[in-house]
């Protein structure tokens, strides 16, 4: 009953699935097209760059974010550090504390 009903729309159910395809591929083209044209990277299924850039200023980038990344590392180690001696200060029981300044007071003197 339903296939007889929708028989005669069957042209234009096909016409209209097809259109819908090529419009999506000329959708996508155009899309990349505009990527390209505006020096975009392309990316692929997942979103990584399919041709990365490589040109000086990217290369220089590189190079000032490791640079930068290696000094807030070495910031955190200082800071770990610190805060590890914050802790035992903290965490010591007052009698430690006091023998400890007490053998530094009698290194000095």
């Amino acid at each position: 009953m339903i296939e007889v009903a929708l028989a005669p729309f069957m042209p234009w159910i096909i016409l209209s699935g097809i259109s819908l395809g090529f419009f999506g591929i000329a959708a996508g083209i155009f899309s990349h097209w505009l990527r390209i044209k505006h020096g975009y990277p392309l990316e692929n299924a997942w979103g990584k760059s399919v041709y990365p850039q490589r040109n000086d200023e990217t290369v220089e980038r590189v190079r000032l974010l490791s640079q930068e990344n290696a000094q807030l590392r070495a910031e955190l180690g200082a800071v770990k550090d610190r805060l590890a001696n914050v802790e035992r200060i903290v965490t010591d029981g007052a009698h430690q504390l006091d023998r400890e300044i007490d053998a530094l007071r009698s290194r000095s003197n």
